[in-house]
């Protein structure tokens, strides 16, 4: 990833500058840093936006940004209160939007701890890891120019390139060759849940005479894959995301199902009607802050009402429309259950029915979480929709 504005900085009297390869805009104010510096004043810097460029041992800049993360993540001191004094109560949505530019704040603070990287991807530091390969799968090839990077950023990069090569195992596709490969900014489906009710709920009968599913947004091509594996004779999937069609296409022909899917890349649906359509969209409404966030927030929920807007005219005879989504978004008081249902009714769509699950990461029982009430709440469902004839 590059923006346009490039990284400023001045070196030994000498101005220099470097490709900003992360998302967003670089710093402004850049001082050059190593292992001399003290945690503490490495933190006061970052939280006043100063960029520190480091120039000392990789594996210390590693340390440093886990002593800044132990700072940030350090609970506020409480202000005392009298005893019949009750905390106050806070709306589920305010919660949700506090949380939300806390963890901004705290991504901009974490990422103002840079690495630069020579115009091949290498690093230059001392103990410094190989990345050439994460970065080429991430970037592409090198545009032959230098760059600066934030750590954070850089270890997100190396993990997406370990979840690439080891990939995430996927019961719902069997005891032989079930790894989905995730690439770099395509969500994985670590949720294995959702999965499930694709796997589990019975096909509609109208895939007898009319054998085509279609599948709208594709992602790492995990769904296509489930449905492939249950006999679905032809699958159409469609994104308008390359590194998602990249990644399903990856993940297809790892799995022998390329015959069984076709991927086109479009923001609506392929043309014709098929006798399932199948769609996870982002389950929260509010807007994404960078590309993999797009997985999970769709501000103002436009994928989830063009879905429903269209499916009708898509469906043949018989046909149903498989809507995977999680109501938490409902706990949060972002979207109620009428909104949804209402949605549904002015698309001409009636529900067959619902299928349900009970969330299993780790956040759903961590009563330390700020949206542990909400979170605890959640329900998944598969909604089984037709057209209201």
């Amino acid at each position: 990833m590059t923006t346009k504005t490039p990284l400023n900085w001045e070196e030994h009297g000498k101005q220099r500058t470097a490709v900003w390869r992360a998302e967003g805009t670089p710093p402004r104010r850049v001082v050059l840093a190593d292992d001399t510096l003290a945690a503490d004043a490495a933190y006061r810097l970052a939280c006043e936006g100063t960029a520190l460029l480091w120039r000392g041992d990789f594996q210390n800049a590693r340390q440093l940004l886990q002593a800044l993360m132990r700072r940030l993540d350090k609970p506020a001191k409480r202000k005392t209160r009298g005893k019949n004094q009750p905390a106050p109560e806070v709306a589920p949505a305010t919660a949700f939007h506090a949380h939300r530019q806390a963890q901004a704040q705290r991504a901009r603070v974490l990422n103002m701890l840079l690495i630069e990287m020579q115009d091949d991807y290498s690093i230059g530091l001392r103990r410094a890891p190989d990345v050439k390969q994460a970065c080429n799968e991430a970037w592409g090839k090198s545009d032959g120019r230098a760059g600066v990077v934030p750590l954070r950023s850089l270890q997100g990069l190396i993990g997406a390139h370990e979840w690439r090569k080891n990939g995430v195992e996927v019961a719902a596709l069997g005891t032989e060759h079930n790894r989905i490969h995730p690439h770099y900014g395509v969500f994985s489906p670590v949720r294995g849940e959702y999965v499930d009710l694709v796997a589990q709920t019975p096909l509609p009968q109208a895939l007898q005479t009319t054998p085509l599913a279609f599948d709208i947004g594709v992602g790492t091509g995990v769904l296509s894959a489930v449905l492939a594996r249950r006999g679905v004779v032809q699958v159409v999937a469609t994104d308008v995301s390359d590194r998602a069609l990249s990644c399903a296409k990856d993940n297809l022909q790892r799995l022998a199902l390329t015959s069984q899917v076709e991927l086109l890349k479009t923001e609506a649906f392929p043309p014709g009607q098929a006798a399932l359509v199948v769609c996870n969209p982002p389950w929260l409404p509010a807007r994404p802050t960078s590309v993999l966030e797009q997985a999970v927030y769709d501000e103002g929920s436009q994928m989830l009402k063009g879905f429903l807007a269209g499916l009708a005219s898509h469906l043949c005879p018989g046909g149903e429309g498989w809507l995977i989504l999680s109501d938490l978004a409902e706990h949060l008081g972002l979207r109620t259950r009428d909104e949804l249902l209402g949605w549904i009714e002015a698309a001409g769509l009636k529900v067959l029915g619902r299928v349900d699950t009970l969330p299993r990461h780790a956040k759903a029982h961590d009563a330390s979480d700020t949206l542990h009430a909400a979170r605890s709440a959640e329900v998944t469902s598969l909604w089984r929709l037709s057209i209201n004839a």
